[in-house]
C-alpha cells in the first residue's frame, strides 16, 4: 500500500492538496491495515486522514532546501525507466 506514497517536497509547481490528501489516505490505510474502514471506524479513519493531510501541508510549507525544484515529468520518466528495468517490460520506452 505505501509504495503509492510519492515524494511531495521540492517540486515545481508545489504539491496540490489532492496529492497531499492521497498520500495521507495511503498512510492511514497502511497504518490501519485496511483500505476501507468498517462503518464503526469510518469517522476515526476520516479524521486521521484530515489530521495527516494538515500536518503534511505544515511540513511541506516548513521545509527548506537549496536544491533546485524538480520537474514532475522528468521524475515520472525516471520512475518509468526504473520500473521497466526492474520488471523487464519489453517494449517499454522509458522516454
Amino acid at each position: 500500500m505505501c509504495r503509492n506514497i510519492r515524494v511531495l517536497h521540492n517540486f515545481e509547481p508545489p504539491a496540490t492538496e489532492d496529492e497531499i490528501e492521497a498520500a495521507a489516505i495511503q498512510y492511514v490505510r497502511k497504518v490501519s491495515g485496511t483500505t476501507r474502514p468498517s462503518a464503526a471506524n469510518e469517522e476515526a479513519f476520516e479524521e486521521a486522514v484530515r489530521a495527516v493531510t494538515a500536518v503534511t501541508r505544515t511540513l511541506l510549507d516548513s521545509l527548506v532546501t537549496k536544491a533546485p525544484p524538480r520537474d514532475r515529468q522528468v521524475e515520472a520518466a525516471k520512475a518509468r525507466a526504473r520500473a521497466a528495468e526492474r520488471y523487464g517490460r519489453p517494449g517499454t520506452d522509458p522516454s
